[in-house]
């Protein structure tokens, strides 16, 4: 390259001066887009190739671009934009991210929700965060709701209640839709639940002791002791969380790299408080140093998501004073970028950095394809990010014999076997896949509630309308929000591939493509819960089958057992028999033949008794 006098003398003609430089090939597309501090300066580097990487890209440029600017904080935003809209080869890509999720809690309403929130930000709310995932969010909302007791139903819910839902009897809320709470003591449960997400704990305590002590000294025992359970729940939280003593936010960063593949984690501290990581693996060219590999990681990053005071990170960071300079511009304070730490900072980032290649070992011995499967399916349903954690529920009967109920769960590397789930339904007309569904869903969610446990991103209902409609009445009836339902019914002549996808019961199907990877993926969870509710139905109709019918009926012993088998040859002749045929049976009276018939046949006289 260093032999193209055109190109050499149009470099040696640019100006010393900030701006930003775009490399294109002899076809016109940009190959990449980078700053500089002073642009002929950079560029004439490119005309000495040293690393690979460099050598490689300038074989093949033909022409350059320059666009000049007043300063070098005004290169890294046209930069950062060229590289959104061009996202050329030989830059550092970031996959696009949607928004993170955050807890809200309205300001407009005089009794305030709290919930999952994610989008643009209005005016008639709080917002905290932004949390690592939505398992974190749905977490940190469970968490409010066991101490402060506030809603999280939507409005048009809670303002249609006659009674209390299971939130109150699970003692999640205190139940303002039907006025078991004044308006005065539920502002104050949310005033303590900002506190507590400002970080203000100590706060919070001192406030409940208070109450507790004006409940004690009025007699209100029962009032008395509910403040004490909360102080105590308070305590081991504060016990549990790892803050290192002062408040305050900021952002962690650790940049690790293995076999060509990066990956950067990324952690939130709000307030003094852990609120977990993300991990990223950007597309990079070969070769990069560490030192940019977080830079440009930082500027792209940074584009797209909110800038706390500080940035934490394993290591050096690449023109980091004029990142963080150009961060300060668009967050309107001062931002610190520094690797030096000390204390608690520097092993909260070396535990990232072991988080980190965790990932990234788990990502290269094999979870590539279902990350590729998971990001497929996110395009595909329009999710807002690729679901962690994907639940399946499945009914499998004979004629509606020993009907079972299954749930299987997936994660980022497949199955979670130690999560599955069977469930043996009873009290539901024998065949109504309908009624079994809503029995599981509701069965599940409710014990899921009750014992604190982390809900799905994704619910997978086997099924079509019928099914999902069902799904989405217990959901609602359940006061559960942020899940989203997919009912998967199975195409023409049940063929697999030609699966329709549904994320209403109201709407059009989704159709994807036989080799789409999200499909492929929906089609494992969907077999695999399949699978395993055929094994339990099996296990439980055989378990039927090896106990005879005839054991249930009062005043039927061993003894007329077996009479009644040797004079007819077999349950089955006897489940045939008439109530005047049963009653020859030598020990069996006219009475107990009445009930021997009617416990062989209860569908009929269930008919008779609705006749009447």
């Amino acid at each position: 390259m260093s032999g193209d006098d055109s190109l050499r003398k149009l470099i040696e003609n640019t100006p010393r001066r900030p701006g930003v430089y775009c490399l294109l090939d002899d076809n016109g597309v940009i190959l990449y887009v980078g700053k500089a501090r002073r642009l002929r300066d950079r560029l004439m580097s490119y005309l000495r190739p040293e690393g690979a990487k460099t050598r490689a890209l300038m074989q093949r440029v033909t022409d350059v671009q320059v666009t000049i600017t007043r300063s070098e904080g005004e290169a890294l935003l046209l930069e950062n934009n060229l590289i959104k809209a061009h996202r050329p080869r030989y830059n550092v890509l970031l996959r696009d991210d949607k928004s993170y999720p955050w807890v809200v809690v309205t300001t407009d309403q005089t009794f305030p929700r709290v919930g999952f929130y994610r989008g643009a930000r209005k005016g008639n709310a709080s917002y905290f965060g932004p949390y690592a995932n939505s398992t974190a969010v749905r977490t940190t909302v469970r968490e409010l709701q066991r101490l402060f007791r506030l809603r999280n139903c939507e409005d048009s819910y809670f303002n249609n209640r006659s009674r209390p839902c299971l939130q109150f009897q699970i003692d999640r809320c205190s139940a303002p839709c039907v006025g078991y709470i004044s308006a005065r003591d539920y502002a104050g449960d949310v005033r303590n639940a900002v506190d507590f997400l400002e970080g203000r704990s100590e706060r919070v305590i001192e406030q409940m002791i208070s109450r507790m002590d004006e409940a004690a000294a009025r007699l209100e025992y029962e009032r008395a002791a509910r403040f004490r359970d909360q102080i105590a729940h308070l305590r081991q939280m504060q016990a549990q969380q790892d803050v290192s003593g002062q408040g305050g936010d900021a952002d962690l960063l650790a940049a690790v790299v293995a076999q060509g593949t990066p990956c950067v984690a990324v952690g939130f501290i709000r307030n003094g408080h852990h609120l977990g990581y993300r991990t990223h693996f950007p597309r990079v060219p070969a070769d990069i140093e560490s030192d940019a590999l977080r830079a440009e990681f930082i500027a792209r990053y940074y584009a797209d998501h909110p800038v706390p005071p500080e940035i934490h990170t394993d290591g050096p960071v690449e023109d980091s004073e004029l990142l963080a300079d150009v961060l300060g511009e668009r967050a309107g304070r001062r931002v610190r970028i520094t690797h030096r730490l000390r204390g608690q900072r520097r092993r909260r980032i070396e535990m990232l950095v072991d988080n980190a290649r965790q990932a990234l070992a788990l990502r290269l011995a094999g979870s590539a394809d279902m990350e590729r499967r998971r990001e497929s399916l996110q395009q595909a349903l329009n999710l807002p990010e690729p679901p962690e954690r994907l639940e399946c529920f499945d009914i499998s009967h004979t004629s509606g014999e020993a009907t079972v109920g299954s749930c299987v769960v997936f994660g980022p590397e497949g199955p979670i076997k130690s999560d599955y789930r069977r469930f043996n339904l009873r009290d539901i007309a024998p065949g109504d896949d309908y009624a079994a569904m809503a029995q599981v869903l509701r069965r599940r969610y409710q014990r899921v509630q009750a014992e604190q446990n982390n809900l799905p991103d994704l619910v997978l209902i086997d099924g079509g309308k019928g099914q999902l409609s069902q799904a989405e009445a217990v959901i609602s009836e359940l006061g559960l929000e942020g899940l989203t339902l997919v009912g998967v019914a199975k195409g023409p002549e049940r063929k697999a591939g030609l699966e329709q996808l549904f994320l209403s019961a109201s709407g059009a199907p989704i159709i994807l493509p036989p080799e789409s990877p999200g499909l492929h993926l929906v089609q494992q969870i969907r077999d695999e819960a399949h699978r395993f509710a055929i094994t339990g139905h099996r296990q439980r109709r055989a378990g039927t089958r090896r106990t005879s019918t005839l054991e249930g009926i009062p005043g039927v012993g061993p003894a007329r057992r077996r009479e009644l088998l040797r004079q007819f040859g077999g349950l089955q002749e006897v489940q045939r028999a008439d109530v005047r045929e049963l009653a020859r049976v030598p020990g069996i009276s006219e009475e107990l033949a009445q009930r021997i018939h009617a416990s062989l046949h209860p569908e009929e006289y269930e008919q008779q008794g609705s006749s009447a």
